[in-house]
């Protein structure tokens, strides 16, 4: 589909914008989940503040690993909200299973491959 104007604009014709169709990135994202994003965000600057800015997609198997992650948050909110344990963060749990879903999704789709990794140990 070539790109067009959601009211029927020229692209020549001033006002124009050629965005129909594309992601609404700020409404469907930022605006929707401004809490979430925010409590993201935290994640990633406490793992920042343990490891380093953006290691964590080169992490070894990364996919398995952010899934394992993930699922032990999941299991670890039963017993409280906040990742308050022994070098916990202080985040919600809730928090750290959104990012780690994230960074699933991300390594996922740089891969292009829509099936799980074929290591499962």
């Amino acid at each position: 589909m070539s790109e067009r104007d959601p009211i029927g604009r020229g692209p020549k014709t001033p006002g124009a914008k050629l965005d129909a169709g594309k992601a609404p990135i700020f409404r469907g994202v930022l605006n929707y989940f401004p809490l979430a994003i925010a409590a993201v965000a935290e994640v990633s600057q406490k793992g920042a503040e343990k490891y380093t800015w953006k290691g964590w997609q080169d992490v070894p198997d990364g996919f398995v690993r952010y899934s394992d992650a993930m699922c032990r948050h999941v299991l670890d909110e039963a017993f409280g909200d906040f990742d308050n344990g022994e070098n916990g963060t202080g985040c919600l749990h809730a928090a750290q299973v959104a990012w780690n879903a994230l960074a699933r999704l991300e390594l996922k789709l740089r891969e292009g491959d829509s099936n799980a990794t074929d290591n499962d140990s």
